[in-house]
């Protein structure tokens, strides 16, 4: 079993720019792909994001939400990745 196999990921995300009059399209975009992730843990907010699951799962998203919600618009994604179980055996 190789090492990703065998953590959890906690991945907080923004995507930019900011609208505060309305949601931009990239923020929909990335909301859209994170809740039709398999994920274990979904937190949506104004103005950032958390998701929680096992690495694969949260890679294979992270992987869809950076290439759908640069084509929707966003200018910068922002991520903070943090390993939250498991490690090298």
């Amino acid at each position: 079993m190789q090492y990703v196999d065998r953590v959890r990921l906690r991945v907080e995300f923004t995507t930019e720019p900011f609208d505060l009059e309305r949601t931009p399209r990239h923020a929909e975009v990335a909301r859209e792909v994170i809740q039709g992730a398999a994920l274990d843990a979904v937190d949506v907010g104004p103005f950032g994001n958390t998701v929680e699951g096992g690495a694969e799962v949260v890679l294979a998203a992270l992987n869809d939400l950076l290439r759908k919600s640069l084509e929707a618009g966003a200018d910068r994604v922002s991520l903070q990745v943090n390993v939250i179980e498991g490690g090298p055996a």
